[in-house]
């Protein structure tokens, strides 16, 4: 019995199976569309508040107040942020504040500009 779906991109496990429009990794959890699984598993995907995707160099809107830990000062909703790098992690995205300074940022609380 040859099976028909591709390996997973992450992991390479056999057993990946299709949930509706999405295929699903049960060891690693990983997810991607059939449109995706041409793309490597080792390439980080960051995507903002809307799912829009960024890459290193984009210029992003901060969309919520975010205190800065450690100091009293906080970068204000609608503050442009250019990207510097991206990073595996909670805090996936490395930039600099004007006013600020460098900081860590989630991606969840930006959009792409």
């Amino acid at each position: 019995m040859s099976n028909a779906l591709p390996t997973c991109p992450k992991c390479s496990s056999e057993y990946v199976y299709l949930d509706g429009v999405l295929y699903v990794c049960p060891e690693c959890a990983y997810e991607w569309s059939e449109n995706d699984a041409s793309a490597t598993g080792d390439e980080l995907v960051v995507k903002d508040a809307n799912g829009n995707r960024l890459v290193e160099g984009d210029s992003v809107t901060l969309i919520k107040d975010l205190k800065v830990k450690g100091s009293s000062a906080t970068a204000k909703i609608g503050t442009k942020v250019k990207i510097n790098r991206l990073v595996e992690g909670d805090h996936n995205i490395d930039c600099r504040i004007e006013g600020i300074g460098a900081m860590m940022l989630k991606s969840e609380f930006v959009k792409k500009a």
